[in-house]
Protein backbone atom coordinates (compact mmCIF):
# COMPACT_ATOMS: atom_id res chain seq x y z
CA UNK A 1 0.00 0.00 0.00
CA UNK A 2 2.78 2.60 -1.33
CA UNK A 3 1.77 6.45 -1.74
CA UNK A 4 -1.22 6.23 1.13
CA UNK A 5 -1.42 8.94 3.45
CA UNK A 6 -1.02 8.18 7.42
CA UNK A 7 -2.26 9.72 10.32
CA UNK A 8 0.52 10.60 13.37
CA UNK A 9 -1.25 7.25 15.10
CA UNK A 10 0.28 4.79 12.25
CA UNK A 11 2.96 3.07 14.11
CA UNK A 12 1.05 2.63 17.17
CA UNK A 13 -1.69 0.70 15.02
CA UNK A 14 0.68 -2.33 15.20
CA UNK A 15 0.76 -2.67 18.91
CA UNK A 16 -2.75 -2.65 19.46
CA UNK A 17 -2.88 -5.23 16.63
CA UNK A 18 -4.13 -3.59 13.92
CA UNK A 19 -4.90 -4.73 10.67
CA UNK A 20 -5.18 -2.22 8.01
CA UNK A 21 -6.45 -1.16 4.56
CA UNK A 22 -6.73 1.79 1.99
CA UNK A 23 -9.41 3.71 2.85
CA UNK A 24 -10.14 6.48 0.22
CA UNK A 25 -5.97 6.66 -0.55
CA UNK A 26 -5.21 6.70 3.83
CA UNK A 27 -3.92 3.53 5.31
CA UNK A 28 -6.32 3.02 8.04
CA UNK A 29 -6.96 -0.03 10.43
CA UNK A 30 -10.34 -1.46 9.69
CA UNK A 31 -10.17 -3.28 12.99
CA UNK A 32 -8.11 -4.31 16.10
CA UNK A 33 -9.93 -7.18 17.70
CA UNK A 34 -12.74 -7.94 15.56
CA UNK A 35 -15.44 -5.75 13.91
CA UNK A 36 -18.18 -7.42 16.23
CA UNK A 37 -16.48 -6.59 19.38
CA UNK A 38 -15.18 -3.95 19.11
CA UNK A 39 -18.88 -2.56 17.75
CA UNK A 40 -20.36 -4.02 21.19
CA UNK A 41 -17.83 -2.28 22.71
CA UNK A 42 -18.98 1.24 21.65
CA UNK A 43 -22.77 0.26 22.44
CA UNK A 44 -21.90 -0.92 25.86
CA UNK A 45 -18.77 0.49 27.28
CA UNK A 46 -16.50 2.64 25.32
CA UNK A 47 -14.55 2.45 21.86
CA UNK A 48 -12.12 4.67 20.94
CA UNK A 49 -11.18 6.09 17.25
CA UNK A 50 -8.39 7.67 15.30
CA UNK A 51 -10.10 9.73 13.04
CA UNK A 52 -6.95 12.21 12.16
CA UNK A 53 -7.75 11.60 8.26
CA UNK A 54 -10.54 14.20 7.95
CA UNK A 55 -10.17 17.79 6.77
CA UNK A 56 -10.39 20.77 8.78
CA UNK A 57 -10.33 24.16 7.15
CA UNK A 58 -10.26 27.51 9.78
CA UNK A 59 -12.09 30.31 8.66
CA UNK A 60 -11.79 34.05 9.44
CA UNK A 61 -12.67 37.54 8.92
CA UNK A 62 -15.46 40.00 9.31
CA UNK A 63 -17.81 38.25 6.36
CA UNK A 64 -17.65 34.82 7.42
CA UNK A 65 -21.21 34.43 9.15
CA UNK A 66 -22.77 36.21 5.42
CA UNK A 67 -20.21 33.74 3.55
CA UNK A 68 -20.85 30.83 5.47
CA UNK A 69 -24.78 31.81 4.80
CA UNK A 70 -24.42 31.53 1.27
CA UNK A 71 -22.54 28.32 0.80
CA UNK A 72 -24.14 25.96 3.41
CA UNK A 73 -28.21 24.66 3.81
CA UNK A 74 -28.22 25.01 7.43
CA UNK A 75 -28.94 28.56 9.35
CA UNK A 76 -25.30 29.57 10.55
CA UNK A 77 -26.59 32.60 12.14
CA UNK A 78 -28.51 30.03 14.70
CA UNK A 79 -24.75 28.84 16.46
CA UNK A 80 -22.89 30.87 18.94
CA UNK A 81 -19.89 30.97 20.62
CA UNK A 82 -18.59 27.24 21.60
CA UNK A 83 -21.26 25.66 19.35
CA UNK A 84 -20.86 22.92 16.55
CA UNK A 85 -23.85 22.21 13.54
CA UNK A 86 -24.31 19.63 11.36
CA UNK A 87 -24.82 21.14 7.65
CA UNK A 88 -24.59 20.34 4.25
CA UNK A 89 -23.05 22.00 1.25
CA UNK A 90 -24.74 22.07 -1.86
CA UNK A 91 -24.09 22.87 -5.71
CA UNK A 92 -25.87 24.55 -7.97
CA UNK A 93 -28.61 21.67 -8.65
CA UNK A 94 -29.28 20.69 -5.18
CA UNK A 95 -26.80 18.02 -4.78
CA UNK A 96 -24.32 17.45 -1.98
CA UNK A 97 -21.17 18.44 -2.39
CA UNK A 98 -20.28 17.14 1.07
CA UNK A 99 -22.11 17.23 5.07
CA UNK A 100 -20.08 18.48 7.28
CA UNK A 101 -19.41 20.27 10.72
CA UNK A 102 -19.19 23.70 11.78
CA UNK A 103 -17.19 24.82 14.79
CA UNK A 104 -18.13 28.50 16.21
CA UNK A 105 -14.76 29.45 18.12
CA UNK A 106 -16.08 33.06 18.38
CA UNK A 107 -17.35 35.77 16.55
CA UNK A 108 -15.86 35.46 12.39
CA UNK A 109 -13.89 32.32 13.54
CA UNK A 110 -14.65 29.26 12.79
CA UNK A 111 -13.74 25.39 11.84
CA UNK A 112 -14.92 23.56 9.28
CA UNK A 113 -15.30 19.86 9.94
CA UNK A 114 -14.96 17.67 5.75
CA UNK A 115 -14.47 13.87 4.85
CA UNK A 116 -11.33 13.22 4.44
CA UNK A 117 -11.97 11.87 0.63
CA UNK A 118 -13.73 15.35 -0.01
CA UNK A 119 -10.68 17.89 1.73
CA UNK A 120 -9.49 19.21 -1.93
CA UNK A 121 -12.79 19.42 -3.58
CA UNK A 122 -14.18 21.22 -0.59
CA UNK A 123 -11.45 23.25 -0.50
CA UNK A 124 -11.66 24.69 -4.12
CA UNK A 125 -15.48 25.11 -3.48
CA UNK A 126 -15.18 27.33 -1.10
CA UNK A 127 -11.73 28.85 -2.26
CA UNK A 128 -14.02 30.13 -5.61
CA UNK A 129 -16.70 31.77 -3.54
CA UNK A 130 -14.66 33.23 -0.94
CA UNK A 131 -14.95 37.14 -1.14
CA UNK A 132 -12.54 39.78 -0.39
CA UNK A 133 -11.17 39.90 3.54
CA UNK A 134 -11.38 36.09 4.27
CA UNK A 135 -9.17 34.04 5.00
CA UNK A 136 -9.90 30.26 4.30
CA UNK A 137 -6.77 28.01 5.47
CA UNK A 138 -6.48 24.40 4.89
CA UNK A 139 -5.34 23.04 8.67
CA UNK A 140 -5.80 19.58 8.02
CA UNK A 141 -2.36 18.52 8.68
CA UNK A 142 -2.08 20.84 12.07
CA UNK A 143 -5.21 19.06 13.63
CA UNK A 144 -5.70 15.23 14.72
CA UNK A 145 -8.51 14.17 15.87
CA UNK A 146 -9.56 11.27 18.27
CA UNK A 147 -12.91 10.04 18.67
CA UNK A 148 -14.00 8.37 21.88
CA UNK A 149 -17.68 6.95 22.31
CA UNK A 150 -20.02 5.09 24.03
CA UNK A 151 -21.79 5.02 27.12
CA UNK A 152 -18.54 5.13 29.85
CA UNK A 153 -17.10 7.34 27.33
CA UNK A 154 -17.92 10.54 29.60
CA UNK A 155 -16.22 9.10 32.75
CA UNK A 156 -12.99 7.85 30.70
CA UNK A 157 -11.94 11.34 29.33
CA UNK A 158 -13.24 12.55 32.93
CA UNK A 159 -9.65 11.12 34.33
CA UNK A 160 -7.87 12.28 31.88
CA UNK A 161 -9.33 16.07 33.06
CA UNK A 162 -9.62 16.28 36.73
CA UNK A 163 -9.95 20.64 36.51
CA UNK A 164 -12.73 20.54 33.99
CA UNK A 165 -15.92 18.87 34.52
CA UNK A 166 -17.19 17.47 30.79
CA UNK A 167 -20.69 17.63 31.99
CA UNK A 168 -20.46 21.20 31.19
CA UNK A 169 -20.44 20.38 26.94
CA UNK A 170 -23.67 19.56 25.88
CA UNK A 171 -24.73 17.88 22.99
CA UNK A 172 -23.10 19.40 19.97
CA UNK A 173 -21.27 22.04 21.89
CA UNK A 174 -17.28 22.35 22.64
CA UNK A 175 -14.89 23.47 24.92
CA UNK A 176 -11.83 24.59 22.85
CA UNK A 177 -9.02 24.50 25.55
CA UNK A 178 -9.53 21.19 27.77
CA UNK A 179 -6.13 19.97 29.90
CA UNK A 180 -6.34 16.45 29.29
CA UNK A 181 -3.09 15.08 31.00
CA UNK A 182 -1.34 18.01 30.06
CA UNK A 183 -2.43 18.28 26.85
CA UNK A 184 -4.35 21.18 25.34
CA UNK A 185 -7.52 19.53 22.80
CA UNK A 186 -10.74 21.11 21.59
CA UNK A 187 -13.26 18.45 22.95
CA UNK A 188 -16.61 18.21 21.46
CA UNK A 189 -19.70 16.09 22.49
CA UNK A 190 -20.12 15.10 18.89
CA UNK A 191 -19.63 11.94 17.21
CA UNK A 192 -20.46 9.21 14.27
CA UNK A 193 -21.85 6.17 16.56
CA UNK A 194 -25.47 7.07 17.90
CA UNK A 195 -24.00 6.79 21.19
CA UNK A 196 -22.83 9.34 23.62
CA UNK A 197 -19.27 10.75 23.21
CA UNK A 198 -17.15 13.65 22.47
CA UNK A 199 -14.04 13.95 19.80
CA UNK A 200 -10.89 15.64 20.05
CA UNK A 201 -8.64 18.06 17.97
CA UNK A 202 -5.41 18.44 19.25
CA UNK A 203 -2.34 18.62 17.99
CA UNK A 204 -0.10 15.84 15.96
CA UNK A 205 2.64 15.43 18.23
CA UNK A 206 0.24 14.75 21.18
CA UNK A 207 -1.86 12.25 19.58
CA UNK A 208 -0.04 9.42 20.62
CA UNK A 209 0.25 10.29 24.31
CA UNK A 210 -3.88 11.03 24.42
CA UNK A 211 -4.30 7.58 22.59
CA UNK A 212 -2.46 5.51 25.10
CA UNK A 213 -3.47 7.64 28.37
CA UNK A 214 -7.01 7.04 27.04
CA UNK A 215 -6.40 3.42 26.48
CA UNK A 216 -4.95 3.51 29.96
CA UNK A 217 -7.94 5.22 31.56
CA UNK A 218 -10.84 3.44 30.43
CA UNK A 219 -8.88 -0.26 31.13
CA UNK A 220 -10.85 -1.20 34.09
CA UNK A 221 -14.37 0.01 31.76
CA UNK A 222 -13.64 -1.95 29.10
CA UNK A 223 -12.79 0.43 26.17
CA UNK A 224 -11.16 -0.77 23.21
CA UNK A 225 -9.54 0.71 20.19
CA UNK A 226 -11.80 0.92 17.27
CA UNK A 227 -11.41 0.66 13.72
CA UNK A 228 -13.37 1.62 10.12
CA UNK A 229 -15.28 -1.17 10.46
CA UNK A 230 -16.66 -0.78 13.49
CA UNK A 231 -17.30 3.20 12.52
CA UNK A 232 -19.00 2.03 9.89
CA UNK A 233 -21.57 -0.64 11.82
CA UNK A 234 -22.21 2.04 14.33
CA UNK A 235 -22.94 5.24 12.01
CA UNK A 236 -25.02 2.52 9.77
CA UNK A 237 -26.93 0.99 12.80
CA UNK A 238 -27.34 5.33 14.03
CA UNK A 239 -28.81 6.05 10.44
CA UNK A 240 -25.75 8.49 10.39
CA UNK A 241 -25.19 9.00 7.01
CA UNK A 242 -21.69 8.60 4.52
CA UNK A 243 -20.87 10.76 1.92
CA UNK A 244 -20.26 8.75 -1.66
CA UNK A 245 -23.19 6.45 -0.74
CA UNK A 246 -26.62 8.05 1.14
CA UNK A 247 -24.83 11.44 -0.04
CA UNK A 248 -23.60 12.67 -3.27
CA UNK A 249 -23.75 15.41 -6.42
CA UNK A 250 -26.31 12.87 -7.61
CA UNK A 251 -28.27 12.78 -4.26
CA UNK A 252 -29.50 15.91 -2.37
CA UNK A 253 -30.45 16.00 1.35
CA UNK A 254 -33.64 16.18 1.04
CA UNK A 255 -33.59 12.83 -0.69
CA UNK A 256 -31.03 11.85 2.03
CA UNK A 257 -33.04 12.34 4.47
CA UNK A 258 -31.39 15.31 6.01
CA UNK A 259 -33.80 17.93 6.20
CA UNK A 260 -33.25 18.79 9.94
CA UNK A 261 -30.08 20.51 8.11
CA UNK A 262 -31.99 22.31 5.16
CA UNK A 263 -33.12 25.93 6.26
CA UNK A 264 -35.40 27.01 3.16
CA UNK A 265 -36.65 29.88 5.22
CA UNK A 266 -33.33 31.56 5.92
CA UNK A 267 -33.30 34.42 3.92
CA UNK A 268 -30.05 34.36 2.70
CA UNK A 269 -30.56 32.37 -0.91
CA UNK A 270 -27.79 30.26 -0.14
CA UNK A 271 -26.32 27.73 -2.95
CA UNK A 272 -29.03 24.96 -4.53
CA UNK A 273 -31.57 26.73 -2.45
CA UNK A 274 -34.28 26.91 -5.80
CA UNK A 275 -33.45 23.71 -6.70
CA UNK A 276 -34.16 21.98 -3.02
CA UNK A 277 -37.08 24.09 -2.47
CA UNK A 278 -38.93 22.88 -6.09
CA UNK A 279 -38.01 19.64 -4.53
CA UNK A 280 -39.36 19.97 -1.50
CA UNK A 281 -42.67 22.10 -3.48
CA UNK A 282 -42.96 19.77 -5.84
CA UNK A 283 -42.32 16.65 -3.88
CA UNK A 284 -39.44 14.35 -3.40
CA UNK A 285 -39.57 11.46 -6.22
CA UNK A 286 -37.40 9.14 -4.56
CA UNK A 287 -35.75 9.13 -0.62
CA UNK A 288 -33.05 7.22 1.54
CA UNK A 289 -35.20 4.40 3.70
CA UNK A 290 -34.49 1.33 5.88
CA UNK A 291 -35.13 -2.02 4.60
CA UNK A 292 -34.41 -5.58 6.55
CA UNK A 293 -34.14 -9.04 4.66
CA UNK A 294 -37.06 -11.05 5.29
CA UNK A 295 -35.17 -13.89 2.78
CA UNK A 296 -31.74 -15.44 4.04
CA UNK A 297 -29.12 -13.13 1.92
CA UNK A 298 -27.17 -9.29 2.97
CA UNK A 299 -27.92 -6.07 1.43
CA UNK A 300 -24.88 -4.66 -0.16
CA UNK A 301 -23.90 -1.14 -1.86
CA UNK A 302 -25.10 -0.92 -5.28
CA UNK A 303 -27.32 -3.72 -5.35
CA UNK A 304 -30.52 -3.28 -7.28
CA UNK A 305 -34.31 -3.50 -5.51
CA UNK A 306 -37.03 -4.03 -7.45
CA UNK A 307 -41.20 -4.23 -6.55
CA UNK A 308 -43.00 -6.20 -8.72
CA UNK A 309 -40.80 -6.85 -10.88
CA UNK A 310 -39.43 -3.05 -11.74
CA UNK A 311 -36.52 -1.60 -10.64
CA UNK A 312 -36.90 1.42 -7.97
CA UNK A 313 -33.98 2.04 -6.37
CA UNK A 314 -30.76 0.93 -5.26
CA UNK A 315 -29.10 0.00 -1.85
CA UNK A 316 -26.92 2.73 -0.61
CA UNK A 317 -25.25 0.93 2.56
CA UNK A 318 -26.25 -2.71 4.02
CA UNK A 319 -24.84 -5.11 6.44
CA UNK A 320 -25.27 -7.64 9.23
CA UNK A 321 -26.22 -5.86 11.93
CA UNK A 322 -24.18 -6.61 15.43
CA UNK A 323 -26.89 -4.99 17.23
CA UNK A 324 -30.45 -6.18 15.73
CA UNK A 325 -28.94 -9.91 14.21
CA UNK A 326 -30.24 -9.23 11.61
CA UNK A 327 -29.06 -7.90 7.73
CA UNK A 328 -30.50 -4.55 7.01
CA UNK A 329 -29.94 -2.01 4.75
CA UNK A 330 -30.50 1.57 4.28
CA UNK A 331 -31.61 2.00 -0.18
CA UNK A 332 -32.74 5.15 -2.42
CA UNK A 333 -36.00 3.90 -3.62
CA UNK A 334 -38.93 5.69 -5.67
CA UNK A 335 -41.12 7.62 -3.06
CA UNK A 336 -44.19 5.57 -3.64
CA UNK A 337 -42.15 2.25 -2.19
CA UNK A 338 -41.18 4.00 0.82
CA UNK A 339 -44.01 3.24 3.03
CA UNK A 340 -42.86 1.37 6.19
CA UNK A 341 -44.44 -2.60 5.77
CA UNK A 342 -43.31 -2.44 1.90
CA UNK A 343 -42.24 -5.51 0.63
CA UNK A 344 -39.76 -4.74 -1.92
CA UNK A 345 -36.97 -7.27 -3.33
CA UNK A 346 -33.15 -7.00 -3.31
CA UNK A 347 -30.80 -8.91 -6.40
CA UNK A 348 -28.41 -10.59 -4.40
CA UNK A 349 -25.65 -12.70 -7.01
CA UNK A 350 -28.52 -12.48 -8.90
CA UNK A 351 -31.30 -14.32 -6.74
CA UNK A 352 -34.36 -11.81 -5.82
CA UNK A 353 -35.08 -12.01 -1.86
CA UNK A 354 -37.31 -10.48 -0.38
CA UNK A 355 -37.27 -7.45 2.04
CA UNK A 356 -39.60 -4.90 3.56
CA UNK A 357 -39.45 -1.37 4.51
CA UNK A 358 -38.78 -0.77 7.95
CA UNK A 359 -38.01 2.59 10.47
CA UNK A 360 -35.03 3.75 11.45
CA UNK A 361 -32.64 4.15 13.45
CA UNK A 362 -32.17 0.36 13.42
CA UNK A 363 -29.92 0.35 16.98
CA UNK A 364 -32.59 1.77 18.76
CA UNK A 365 -35.20 -1.08 17.88
CA UNK A 366 -32.64 -3.19 19.49
CA UNK A 367 -32.47 -1.35 22.60
CA UNK A 368 -36.01 -1.68 22.74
Amino acid sequence: MGNLKRTPLFDVYKHYNGKTIDFGGWELPVQFSSIKEEHEAVRTKAGLFDVSHMGEFELIGSGSLPFLQKMMTNDVEKLENGGAQYTAMCDEKGGTIDDLIIYQLANNHYILVVNAANIEKDFEWLKGHLEKDLVLKNVSNEIAQLAIQGPMAESILQKLSPDFDLKKIGFFKFNKEVNLKGKTALVSRTGYTGEDGFEIYCKPEDTIDLWNDILEAGKTEGILPCGLGARDTLRFEANLLLYGQELSPEISPLEAGIGFAVKLNKEVDFIGKIALKNQKENGLERKIVGIEMMDRGIPRFGYSVFRDGRKIGTITSGTQSPSLKRNIGLALLEITSTKIGTEVEVEVRGKRLKAVVVSTPFYKRANK
